[in-house]
């Protein structure tokens, strides 16, 4: 018999919980890893995986992504780029050395842990769902949210992640057109 497909819908988190979970994140590995997910769409394993080697300025480098391709570019905002810079001289980390090394445990408990200071049940896909939709209404061309942010090969993948628009950000977006 056929089956609908169960369309799941997440609860997208509000830029200004976002920026309180990293503001109020002290530690500084912390803050990094929230950012590169929240600010650049990476999914938690590629900010576990990167190295010294891997940056570039605004630029990080994936090695073996999940797409299957040898590598993929991820832009940063500059502020991210030198904390993430300063990170790692602070660190003296060698080139081939993990900046983040931890295990996905550990990051997602540190992800679970700094939701918990506002009161939110955060995920790390959560912050890469974010960075999709932020950017998605801050009026970023879709193909940009999907090819750049997100690196996805279909649109229709980048179309799930975007989510159910809120009443508060539809009054938002009206009074914003026609206001």
């Amino acid at each position: 018999m056929f089956k609908r497909v169960q369309i799941i819908q997440w609860n997208i988190l509000e830029k200004d919980t976002v920026d309180e979970i990293i503001f109020r994140t002290t530690n500084p590995r912390n803050r990094i890893m929230l950012e590169l997910m929240s600010r650049a769409g990476m999914r938690i394993s590629e900010v576990l995986k990167l190295t010294p080697t891997d940056t570039d300025g605004r630029k990080l480098t994936l090695r073996n992504p999940k797409s299957g391709k040898d590598r993929e570019l991820v832009y940063i905002p500059q502020r991210l780029s030198n904390r993430l810079e300063e990170y790692i001289r602070m660190n003296g980390l060698g080139n081939d050395e993990r900046i983040f090394p931890i295990t996905y445990t550990t990051a997602r408990y540190m992800v679970r842990k700094a939701g918990k200071i506002v009161d939110v049940f955060l995920r790390p896909h959560d912050l890469r769902r974010f960075a999709a939709t932020y950017a998605s209404r801050s009026g970023a061309p879709i193909e940009i949210v999907s090819k750049v942010i997100l690196r996805h090969a279909n649109l229709s993948t980048t179309q799930r992640y975007l989510g159910k628009v809120s009443d508060i950000e539809a009054m938002r977006w009206i009074e914003n057109l026609y206001g």
